[in-house]
């Protein structure tokens, strides 16, 4: 939120007078020195004593400050009350909303100021923000153009903005947002501002622009010290940058950041005791999303007789029936949605949670701040992020043979625990797809259909030239891609063009339900991986449909997922060593329908087991989380733990 200007209290005569503005001195010293729960009691007593607005208004804010915007409310309702057209108390009483957790109620107030009340900049950016976290971002960039009229420099406003295009689809004019909000400075921010940056011009396929903000991207993290604590974009590099050791220490970077502004609890050691081994899951994604998606029947098939699992659920409640999944799956699901972190990680202390799992990581709403409190004994990074989470406060890493070898160590801050097969789980309980028919999806009858529905950030410069090198090869296929925003269609069928490539041959499918999705997607005959970022998720999806994917392999984790998924379906031979190897297996595949059909065949009588099964993967699971114990409780430090 922009700075609030505060207004001075009267020096008015007489003793209670002069007490008032004694306390109101008391309380800017506290203030000066950041100390707010003394400085909000100070300001109570001065407005207590007098009926000066400046008093009430300045207890209110110090009350927000410390923590305590429960106690600013009641301050604020009343001097509304007394006077209706005070804009900053409409304004504050915003931010007490807010800061419990009530962007309705923070909405609401502020809407509700009379017309004839002056409406300031920071009142316009208090709106825009209580908008923007109700996700109605269409009035929440007007209240921040509004904002903006007012005081056009205001670098924050700018970048806010930007989220809320981001929201609405229009990553380029996202990515001009942030643009300008770096040109105007973001202080500490302004590496992770970068990588938002880069990451907007690859989601909106304007490749030129994001390749000269990747290099300076680069450049700045590369002269970064590296013991440094410095807020920056962990997942961009991960997903965007070929260089393990370039990842480490962004991610590095970021934990040690989280960690300057954590206080750890008192360490609790792993002490071996009666009962249950005591598992908690955390995310801000137990909700719709494809980290439940992929989790949800392992969560469910854990064994009750040796684990008691609590997930702890830092995200909203989107209603959906995978929520409600969500919320049966274990024995306790704790919602700590509009918490602070530092509350969050109280109550799993309280919980006293043996090993705490991070499912979310350095991804966006990361909950990460949590584990630098140091909630558990043991502490675990899996799935939600591909790659290291560079915390010396996270023991473990849980890989598998091909995302983790034990020879990419050194690419890890965390010691590597694999599971046997592949270290995303899966639902055997997923609705069976439907068969979907080529017009149905407004497909060609009779081309061979290249599906590649990957996030458009994934879909570099490089691969989409490798895919229309296929198109020329074989002239009856189709490339068959998701319009995944309000910029990518204009962009690939330019760049198509571009190639020498007829933009009809590019056919581009709206955004459906997970479970529409999956039916269309099996009317694709392969699919064609990304890189330095494999399909995930995407990937398993179209094994369940029975399409067959084809993938390079990298050095990072993020490029080695499909092999992992690849390999625990038995298809080794669809994981490519380089370009040239997946162009060849690509028109191989093109050419050998009765293989296609095999592999189609092979995949669907597999969906009951291997891969899919969840209740094997919680079994699994589970023996590693022994094992992780066992040392604990001997007193022995983590170690790399290989697949039995």
């Amino acid at each position: 939120m922009s700075t609030l200007v505060l207004p001075e209290p009267t020096i008015a005569r007489g003793a209670q007078a002069r007490r008032a503005h004694q306390h109101f001195l008391a309380g800017r010293a506290h203030a000066a020195r950041e100390q707010w729960p003394h400085a909000a009691r100070a300001f109570a007593q001065a407005a207590d004593l007098s009926r000066d607005a400046a008093y009430a208004l300045t207890a209110a804010h110090a009350s927000i400050k410390a923590g305590q915007a429960d106690l600013a409310l009641p301050r604020l309702r009343a001097l509304r009350r007394v006077h209706p057209e005070l804009t900053l108390a409409y304004t504050l009483e915003s931010h007490a909303w807010l800061d419990i957790g009530r962007a309705d109620e923070a909405a609401s107030v502020l809407e509700t100021l009379p017309a004839t009340a002056p409406r300031d900049h920071i009142y316009q950016v208090s709106l825009a923000v209580a908008l923007q976290r109700l996700n109605r971002h269409e009035p929440a960039v007007q209240a921040f153009l509004a904002a903006l009229a007012l005081k056009i420099d205001d670098a924050l406003s700018h970048f806010r903005m930007g989220m809320s295009f981001k929201e609405l689809g229009l990553k380029a004019e996202a990515a001009e947002c942030v643009r300008t909000a770096l040109a105007l400075g973001l202080g500490t921010s302004e590496l992770s501002a970068r990588a938002l940056l880069v990451f907007l011009e690859r989601e909106a396929c304007r490749w030129d622009e994001a390749d000269r903000e990747l290099a300076v991207l680069r450049a700045a993290v590369q002269a970064a010290p590296c013991d440094a604590a410095v807020e920056t974009g962990a997942f961009v590099h991960a997903v965007l940058v070929d260089d393990a050791v370039e990842q480490r220490k962004v991610a590095s970077l970021y934990a040690h950041h989280l960690q300057a502004r954590a206080v750890p609890l008192p360490r609790r050691p792993a002490r071996a005791h009666d009962g249950r081994l005591r598992i908690g899951y955390l995310s801000a994604d137990f909700h719709q999303h494809a980290t439940s998606q992929l989790a949800v029947q392992m969560f469910e098939a854990h064994d009750r007789q040796r684990f008691e699992v609590t997930l702890f659920s830092a995200g909203p409640d989107d209603g959906t029936s995978l929520r409600r999944r969500m919320q049966a799956a274990t024995e306790h699901f704790v919602n700590l949605h509009g918490q602070g972190t530092a509350q969050m990680a109280a109550e799993i202390r309280a919980r006293r949670i043996d090993i705490l799992v991070d499912v979310k990581g350095a991804t966006y709403g990361s909950v990460m701040a949590v584990m630098a409190h140091r909630p558990a004994p043991l502490q675990v990074n899996w799935l939600g992020f591909p790659g290291t989470s560079g915390a010396p406060y996270i023991d473990y890493l849980i890989g598998d043979p091909v995302v983790t070898p034990l020879e990419h160590a050194a690419h890890f801050s965390e010691c590597i625990a694999q599971m046997p097969l592949c270290y995303q789980p899966n639902d055997s309980r997923r609705v069976l797809p439907q068969a979907a028919t080529r017009a149905d999806c407004g497909l060609p009858e009779g081309a061979l259909v290249l599906c590649g529905f990957h996030q458009s950030y994934k879909i570099s410069r490089e691969v989409f030239a490798a895919w229309c090198r296929l198109l020329h090869a074989l002239p009856h296929a189709v490339l068959w891609l998701l319009r995944w925003n309000a910029n990518v269609q204009e962009a690939l069928t330019a760049a198509a063009v571009a190639h020498g490539v007829d933009p009809s041959r590019l056919v581009f499918a709206p955004l459906l339900p997970a479970d529409q999705h999956l039916s269309r997607l099996s009317a694709a005959d392969m699919f064609l991986d990304a890189w330095p970022c494999n399909a995930h998720t995407t990937a398993s999806e179209a094994l369940w449909a029975g399409v067959p994917p084809v993938t390079v392999v990298g050095e990072t984790f993020a490029q080695r997922v499909a092999a992992s998924l690849l390999r625990a379906s038995g298809l080794d031979q669809l994981a490519c060593a380089d370009v040239a190897r997946y162009e060849h297996a690509v028109r191989q595949l093109a050419a050998d329908p009765v293989l296609r059909d095999q592999l189609r065949n092979r995949l669907i009588a597999q969906r009951s087991h291997a891969l899919f099964d969840g209740v094997r993967f919680a079994r699994d699971i589970e023996a590693l989380f022994q094992r992780m114990w066992e040392r604990a409780v001997a007193g022995l430090p983590p170690a790399h733990l290989p697949a039995h």
